[in-house]
Formats: C-alpha cells, sequence, structure tokens
C-alpha cells in the first residue's frame, strides 16, 4: 500500500507497559551451554549503530532525523543519511495524555464487540504472544548435527511482535516486525565446541521509524493498517495525532514484519506498506538495523515484500500497489542493486490487492485475484480494509521482464483463481507458453477474517500466450500454504517443492515435499513424495530449503536441508530444525534447543557466510 494512504488506514491503542514475555528470560536459566555474548542494548532513543554521514554533523537536536541507508557508489557498505522532519511531542506532553484517553473512550464505548480477527486476547494468545529482545545467546545442539553448508551462515526469519499491548483492535498483521535469528559461529574455545559449530540465537527488533517514536512516546502513536481505523472517531484521532507533531506519515509507518530478503550485497526487512530497512547479522549474531533504503531517491513509495532475486543475473524484481492509479507499478533493481525506472501498469480499472507475483527468465507474472482495497468499508461499516468481489473474475497479467513501458501487457482470465503467495514460474515453448505454480485459496472471503477457514489446493496454471488457452492441474488436496522452491532454481523450471502443511492456517503441523512433475499433465493427482508432521502439539513455521553444494552445476535439485523453526506448546520450548530434503519422512539432521520461545511468524531465509561478510 502507498504510505501516504496506509498511514490513515487504522489505529494503534496504547498501553503504558511494553510486553516483557517470561520466555524472555529463560536464558538466565537454561543449561551451562547458554551464555549471553553482547551486552543488552542501549536505553537511548535511537540505535547506537546508526552511522551519520559527514554532511550532517550540524544537525539540531529540535529536528527528528529519519535514516535512510543509501548504497554506497563502492557497493560497500551502507551509508546512512538524514532527512530532517519536526520532533514528535515529548512523552511529558499532556497531548499525548489526551490522544491516549480518546482512544480508551473509542475502544470501550465506540468499536465493541471485536471479531476474533482483531481482538488481541484471542490473536495474541498462546504462541501469538510477543517476546522480549534477546542478545546473541548461545545454543546447545541437542540431536545430531549441523551440516557443513550451513556454517558461518545464518537463518533469519521475521514476525509481528507488538512493542505494546494493544487495548483497541489488533490483526495478526499488525504487530512491529521482530527478526529471530541463528547464526552458525565458529567457537573461539575449540576446548568447549570440541571443534564444532555453535549456533548463536539472537531475536532483535527491527527499528523502525514507528517503533522508535513509540518507544520515545512510551505507548502507540502511529496506526496500524489492518485493525486500528475501524471507524470515523479513530480516523479522526490519527489526523489529529499528524497535525499535532506526534508523528509525520512521511517517514513511513512500516512494521517492516513480513519478510526478508538479500539482493546487491545487503540484507532488508521487508512490509508492503513502505520503504525496505536495511538491516545485518554481526560476526557475533547480532541484528542491527542500518535504516530506512530509498535506493539513492529512486524509491520513493512502498515496495513488495517478495521481490524475487534472479540466481543468475543476481537482479532483484519487485513492484508496488497502491489504491490510487496507478494501482501497480512495476520496477527491478540491477545486480548493483540500483533502481531501474518505473513501469506504471495502467490497465487496472481499480485497486487490487497484490502481495505476491513471480518472474521467469522472460517475464514478469502478476495475479489479480478477487480481493480489493476497501478502505471506505473498513472506515464507515468497521469492515476489513482488504474486501472481496464475488462478481470479479481472476486474471493473470504477463510482462517482458525488461519491458519500458505496460504495451506489453497481457492479460488472461483464470476463474477462481485467488493466490496470495506463488511458489515459481517458468517458461516453456521457447517462450511461447508461462506456467505457474502456487497456492489456490478455496475460501477468498475468509481470507483476513478467518484464516482457520481457508483452504488452499496447490495448483499449476499453464498459459498458452499464442493461443490465450489456459489450463489448470491440481497437484495436491492437502491444505498447503508457505511454499518454497531450491532458491537456484527461482524462474525456471524446477521439480521439488517444500510446503507448510495448514493446522488449519496460521498454524502449521507440518512440512511436504511434492514432485510437481510427476503428474499428467491432464489430470489431478496427488504429488507429495515426503512428509514431516510434527509431534501433537507442536507447530512451526515456513520451511527454507538451503542447497548442500548451492556452487556445483551438477548437483540434484534436492539434495540439501529444509530448516525451520518449531514450538512445542506443552513444554514452552522451541527449536531450530534442521532436516534431510532427500530422505521420505524429511529426517532431522540436527535440532537446536532455543533459549526463548520463538512465537509464529512469516517468511524467512538463509544467508551463507560469503553474503554476511559482503554486508560486513
Amino acid at each position: 500500500m502507498n504510505p501516504l494512504f496506509c498511514s490513515f488506514l487504522a489505529c494503534k491503542f496504547p498501553q503504558p507497559n511494553p510486553l516483557l514475555s517470561s520466555s524472555s528470560s529463560s536464558s538466565s536459566s537454561s543449561s551451562s551451554l547458554l551464555r549471553s555474548t553482547t551486552p543488552t542494548p542501549s536505553s537511548s532513543t535511537y540505535p547506537p549503530f546508526l552511522r551519520i554521514s559527514a554532511n550532517t554533523k550540524n544537525v539540531k537536536e529540535k529536528l527528528h532525523p529519519t535514516f535512510y541507508a543509501i548504497p554506497a557508489a563502492t557497493g560497500a557498505r551502507m551509508v546512512v543519511t538524514e532527512k530532517k522532519r519536526p520532533v514528535p511531542v515529548p512523552p511529558s506532553s499532556p497531548l499525548v495524555t489526551i490522544f491516549n484517553s480518546l482512544d480508551d473512550f473509542i475502544n470501550n464505548f465506540i468499536r465493541l464487540p471485536l471479531p476474533p480477527s482483531i481482538d488481541p486476547n484471542h490473536v495474541l494468545s498462546g504462541n501469538f504472544a510477543p517476546v522480549d529482545e534477546l542478545p546473541p545467546t548461545v545454543c546447545e545442539v541437542i540431536e545430531g548435527s549441523l551440516p557443513l553448508c550451513l556454517h558461518g551462515g545464518a537463518y533469519i526469519r521475521n514476525g509481528p511482535n507488538p512493542q505494546f499491548y494493544p487495548r483497541g483492535p489488533y490483526h495478526l498483521f499488525d504487530g512491529d516486525g521482530m527478526l529471530h535469528s541463528i547464526r552458525i559461529s565458529q567457537s573461539q574455545s575449540q576446548s568447549q565446541s570440541h571443534g564444532r559449530p555453535v549456533p548463536v540465537f539472537c531475536s532483535r527488533y527491527v527499528k523502525t521509524y514507528k517503533y522508535i517514536i513509540e518507544k520515545r512516546a512510551g505507548s502507540p502513536v502511529i496506526p496500524n493498517l489492518f485493525s486500528g481505523f475501524r471507524c470515523l472517531a479513530g480516523c479522526a484521532v490519527a489526523i489529529a495525532r499528524v497535525l499535532t507533531g506526534q508523528f509525520d506519515p512521511l517517514n513511513g509507518i512500516s512494521v517492516a514484519n513480513t519478510s526478508v530478503a538479500f539482493f546487491s550485497g545487503h540484507l532488508y526487512a521487508l512490509a508492503e506498506s513502505d520503504l525496505p530497512y536495511s538491516v545485518r547479522v554481526t560476526a557475533d549474531g547480532d541484528i542491527e538495523t542500518l535504516g530506512r533504503c530509498d535506493f539513492d531517491g529512486n524509491l520513493s513509495a512502498s515496495m513488495t515484500a517478495h521481490p524475487k532475486i534472479d540466481p543468475n543475473t543476481g537482479e532483484a524484481f519487485a513492484f508496488r500497489y497502491s489504491p490510487v492509479p496507478p494501482f501497480l507499478t512495476y520496477f527491478r533493481f540491477d545486480a548493483q542493486g540500483k533502481k531501474q525506472p518505473d513501469v506504471p501498469i495502467s490497465s487496472l480499472s481499480r485497486p487490487s490487492f497484490f502481495h505476491d507475483f513471480a518472474i521467469s527468465e522472460r517475464y514478469a507474472i502478476f495475479p489479480d485475484i478477487q480481493l480489493w482495497m476497501n478502505p471506505v468499508e473498513m472506515v464507515m461499516r468497521g469492515g476489513s480494509p482488504v474486501g472481496t468481489d464475488p462478481t470479479k473474475v481472476s486474471r493473470v497479467g504477463i510482462i517482458p521482464r525488461y519491458a519500458k513501458d505496460e504495451s506489453e501487457m497481457r492479460w488472461f482470465q483464470v476463474p477462481g483463481f485467488n493466490i496470495l503467495h506463488t511458489i515459481n514460474a517458468w517458461d516453456e515453448d521457447d517462450g511461447d507458453a508461462i506456467v505457474m505454480v502456487a497456492p489456490n485459496m478455496l475460501s477468498i472471503e475468509h481470507a483476513f477474517e478467518r484464516m482457520d477457514l481457508i483452504h488452499n489446493s496447490l495448483e499449476k496454471v499453464r498459459i498458452d500466450l499464442k493461443t490465450g488457452t489456459v489450463t489448470r492441474q491440481r497437484l495436491s488436496q492437502w491444505n498447503l500454504e508457505f511454499a518454497v522452491i531450491n532458491p537456484g532454481y527461482l524462474g525456471k523450471k524446477n521439480r521439488y517443492v517444500y510446503s507448510a502443511v495448514g493446522a488449519p492456517f496460521p498454524k502449521i503441523s507440518g512440512i511436504v515435499k511434492l514432485d510437481i512433475l510427476s503428474a499428467s499433465s491432464t489430470t489431478d493427482q496427488e504429488c507429495i513424495v515426503a512428509k514431516r508432521m510434527y509431534e501433537p502439539g507442536c507447530y512451526g513455521g515456513e520451511p527454507f530449503f538451503v542447497a548442500k553444494e548451492p556452487e556445483n552445476p551438477e548437483a540434484e535439485e534436492d539434495d540439501g536441508y529444509v530448516l525451520s523453526y518449531v514450538h512445542n506448546e506443552q513444554s514452552g520450548e522451541s527449536r531450530f530444525l534442521v532436516m534431510d530434503a532427500r530422505s521420505p519422512d524429511l529426517h532431522i539432521v540436527a535440532a537446536v534447543k532455543l533459549p526463548a520461545r520463538v512465537p509464529y511468524g512469516f517468511h524467512g531465509l538463509f544467508v551463507r557466510q560469503c553474503d554476511l561478510k559482503m554486508d560486513s
């Protein structure tokens, strides 16, 4: 969503005391193998690691700097510059108390009752409850051993973790972004580790503008997107906060809680409501936020949380969508991280909800589904900001990857094809056909309000670009989402998919492996060839595939490992699992006991040692 629009979509509901999860203190009671490796973070208003460029040394204290990370000309480190904005109202200001009281009145007398999808007592129950930050802490490998291909690298997963407990509505997608990282480091003490790699776990908030402003104020200030703005009174309070200087929407309102991406030598935390935030994993396993990145001023609006990185060229392809024309804009970054010109897509007649897309070697593919942005319904009737249009016919748009304009954009109707995430796409018949694999939501009306009622059917869709013929094939009857492939096959024809199993969603009860090329091209067929279902009471997250030999062109596609965090709701223990991707039961080759609870979250990735060094 366009960040200027997003600032008036929702309201955050304050609670004076930040959340401190009891699980965050578990490291003190862990075994002797668990030890803190860094001190607790500074209590300063701004993170101490933000470096200010030389031309900002005379900044006046009365101006609040917003930090933008811009790639240096050498392609080395990110250089942080600043953009001056009015300082927010200090915590002692009577205005903060007044607006918090107005929020309380609205929540207690106007917004009731709350449906389960935005009731914080329901949404933040169990392992969806937030945790406190945890500095780098050494973990114990309690089963097996960590594979060599993981050594020196880091697995990082993003997810919502509200800094303050909401007094009013709260949606699962609204929480502040928190990164949970496990870096496989080499111990400095060979006597302690016996030469084995040492996993170091860390949980840190993404230090967004929203996070810093609200930490300074001691309560929520900046509106949420999915829950808070569901009445006119809340809208008025949000506008009043802007007019009285409590926050500036031009600085961004993102929670950066959706995904993590690595391209052009840098790591980013992403949410589609704002610019990316540059982050990095340090040598000791800590996570630092470097700043909000506008790519040398060339990215002025929001960006998808699902950019596609070509494994051969290093280019990153992305888009943004907006409630105002152009409703969709396509763009890309070259291998050095330089953003290329926008390609506005003006053939859309109304704002649609574009969360993800796909690329092949020749094309970018956009699903235009039966969800659309509906702020009027949200504000006037208390509904969801994303509405359903059952009369709309879903379609798929295809445009050349290097298009200069939308003149070659073509749309193909695919009735009932409603996808939030894509898995992969590739070209066939020398570019005259496109194949896309994605989970299709069979109950689109429940997409945001009752995720537990959603059933996803994994489908393969083939579009003949010459004849316009669209054929579809169901690959599994299981409820599958959050699926991944070997990253080296993105945009190319692949055989294997690794998918999470809904328990139902948003909980995940296991992981399955599918052979999507084994099925007949004319009939539906169950393509699951391996699976691992977790023990009763245990739930995991999105899997991620790591190739055993990523630089070996002769390696088999499935020769590698599947990674995920898993939480035991009965014992309260969280683990990091490494599974053999080639075994029929996705055999666990390593399990790491984590020093703190890891809440259920969204998307993650593994960054190899050589890439972490590039970003250092």
